[in-house]
């Protein structure tokens, strides 16, 4: 007999989880702290799963699923909470993954987000990414940055997203919430479109394509604050990726057209603490005129070392300087920083981490 699946997501939120995977032939499974545990229940057959998920899915839905064998939605539920959810197929037979979305917003300073966060969400035009792989943040770290927005200043803002996952109430901002496949046919579209909407800033949930990165650049050019992620794990690999999306007789203008929009690259990566929990590791690449040199001349490989220079002034940081420091305040083990860690050796050889 399948489990409910409202008792089950009740369960998830309750225990501090941050996803839920339905897995045949698998009891449940909960991810906390980074970490996937099994949930104290029975194992599951794919008939479980199907008959536990599809009580959630309207009529459409369930159509769109069998279609395209894969489906993304957001999941509100009273009294619950909102997920994030994607159901898909594993050997014929149903799974799904859901990711808890929290409907309090946290702040900037209860996120405990670097001060420069305050400095780059003033910025009138350009694109700020936020990068890491699934799992590190990136959505949390972008909606404080929106709701510090939402408090302080009166603008439109315009979020892309498949599927919407914070809702943002209107306070000072009005905000205008488009999901893919309901709301718009897709994030290119939605860019196009959105010109015409007046936004002051666009979100981006994910730039996955040459049409999306070009006309957020685009957006970004032309006066309009964007906000956008990509799944890469540093900031000049994050610009790698960006220009090798495209030909190789379009990447000198994708360059220079980074070059003179690019506000600044957070990229990021949740790393379990000592005694439980995770904390934010973030590696932040300002754009200044040396930075959008680099860019323009095809020169990415020297980035890092122009990062680790002057951040008295310019608020940049390498996710090593980061990882020394939580070292050496007892927050994370040597272990996991090195786990984690984009330069491991680099690390290893730093007179500071002990």
């Amino acid at each position: 007999m399948a489990i409910d699946i409202k008792k089950l997501l009740q369960s998830v939120v309750s225990h501090g989880a941050s996803d839920l995977h339905l897995v045949s032939r698998s009891e449940p499974q909960i991810r906390i702290d980074g970490m996937l545990k099994p949930v104290n229940l029975p194992k599951l057959t794919g008939e479980d799963i199907e008959e536990m998920t599809y009580a959630l899915l309207t009529e459409k839905q369930k159509k769109m699923f069998e279609e395209n064998l894969e489906l993304d939605f957001s999941l509100m539920l009273p009294h619950v909470g909102r997920f994030r959810a994607n159901y898909y197929r594993t050997l014929g037979e149903i799974a799904a993954a859901f990711r808890i979305i929290p409907t309090v917003i946290p702040s900037l300073d209860e996120y405990k987000s670097p001060p420069i966060y305050k400095e780059l969400i003033k910025r009138e035009k350009g694109l700020i990414l936020v990068t890491g792989p699934t799992g590190s943040g990136k959505s949390t770290t972008l909606a404080s940055m929106l709701n510090e927005i939402n408090m302080t200043e009166n603008k439109h803002i315009v979020t892309i997203e498949d599927p919407v996952e914070f809702i943002h109430e209107n306070k000072k901002c009005v905000f205008s919430h488009r999901e893919t496949g309901s709301d718009t046919k897709s994030f290119a579209t939605a860019l196009k479109y959105a010109m015409r909407q007046d936004p002051d800033i666009i979100f981006i949930g994910e730039m996955r394509d040459k049409e999306t990165i070009e006309a957020a650049l685009t957006a970004a050019e032309t006066g309009h604050l964007v906000f956008g992620t990509l799944h890469t794990n540093s900031a000049p690999g994050t610009i790698n990726r960006i220009i090798d999306v495209f030909a190789g007789d379009e990447q000198a203008q994708i360059r220079t057209m980074i070059s003179t929009s690019l506000v600044a690259v957070i990229s990021q990566v949740l790393i379990p603490k000592i005694g439980g929990g995770r904390v934010a590791v973030p590696e932040i690449m300002i754009t200044n005129h040396a930075i959008a040199n680099l860019i323009r001349e095809d020169k990415v490989h020297q980035l890092y070392s122009q990062m680790q220079l002057g951040q008295g002034q310019t608020g940049m940081q390498t996710q090593t300087q980061v990882l020394i420091k939580l070292r050496s305040n007892g927050i994370i083990s040597k272990e996991k920083a090195l786990q984690y860690s984009n330069k491991p050796d680099e690390l290893k050889n730093n007179i500071n981490f002990k």
